[in-house]
């Protein structure tokens, strides 16, 4: 519950902030700039480092590759269909194709699976939402954004993205132990992300222009805790059978809100700001609903 309310309180200090004046216009970019330089890379070491590793999760951690391929596949063809412009594009295949599958994914295990499943929510975010985040959620933030990119500034984008490098350096370190004061550090930092996180997309979140993202935020939204989850469940435990408790914890991290990190990255990269914020700061409270009913679904199948 502690969780749940820090979301809530650090999005309305983000608007709070803006519609008070206090804070200077480029603030976003100063809070996402410490995020992907500081916090990103903090909790990188920090999990990876001391993550077990076990092929018995290995759909676990296929779970966000899968959402974000289908995500990529499924907005492009809406792209070609209705002439989307490049940077709503972008922003949907981003946003909507990764979930929050930690600070509100986590939480959430707990509550309707129990403490013994927090495991599988950590491999989801870590070999999943975070290692796609890294690699190809910056590919299709670049792409987008930039137009045409060549494969050497593409691979130099991903090569230099902070959270990418603290990535490679956390799996080099996983034989050193860490001292414990260096874990101390890490995690500090590491919690900086979502209060931060949060406050810069409730700085940017404006509500008057809905009606022109509507019906992109439905769509975004749609994929996301509707039609995301769905594809999952049906290859999961349709098409391949499984049916470990582990399988349907797996399920449910498929259907959390939109990933407030790939936010920030889409954001940064000038990805339909107004739409990300949107998607973000209604995905949120909306999935505490929609993972009810996923878990009373998941629990009678």
């Amino acid at each position: 519950m502690a969780n749940i309310i820090l979301l809530a309180v650090c999005l309305l200090a983000g608007i709070g902030l803006k519609k008070n004046g206090r804070f200077p216009a480029a603030t976003p970019a100063a809070l996402n700039g410490f995020i992907i330089h500081i916090s990103l890379p903090a909790l990188a070491v920090l999990h990876i480092h001391k993550l077990k590793l076990d092929p018995s999760l290995a759909l676990t951690a296929g779970m966000a590759w899968l959402l974000f391929g289908c995500a990529w596949a499924v907005f492009w063809c809406a792209g070609r269909m209705f002439n989307l412009e490049r940077d709503t594009l972008g922003a949907l295949i981003l946003v909507a194709g990764l979930g929050n599958t930690s600070f509100v994914g986590l939480p959430m295990i707990e509550a309707y699976f129990g403490k013994e499943y927090l495991g599988v929510g950590i491999v989801a975010d870590q070999l999943g939402s975070f290692m796609v985040l890294s690699t190809l959620g910056i590919f299709v933030a670049t792409l987008y954004s930039s137009g045409s990119v060549s494969p050497r500034q593409m691979a130099r984008k991903v090569l230099m993205f902070p959270p990418f490098q603290a990535l490679v350096l956390a799996l080099l370190l996983r034989p050193v132990p860490f001292p414990e004061w260096s874990v101390t550090v890490l995690e500090k930092l590491g919690s900086t992300l979502t209060p931060l996180a949060l406050v810069s997309v409730g700085f940017q979140l404006h509500f008057g222009g809905i009606g022109a993202e509507l019906k992109y935020l439905l769509a975004g939204l749609g994929y996301k805790l509707f039609a995301g989850p769905a594809l999952v469940t049906l290859l999961y435990l349709g098409l391949l059978g499984a049916t470990e408790t582990a399988v349907r914890v797996t399920v449910f991290e498929a259907a959390m809100a939109p990933m407030i990190t790939a936010g920030i990255i889409a954001i940064d990269h000038e990805l339909r700001p107004q739409l990300v914020g949107m998607l973000v700061g209604i995905g949120i409270p909306l999935s505490f609903v929609t993972l009810h009913f996923w878990h009373l679904f998941l629990t009678r199948i």
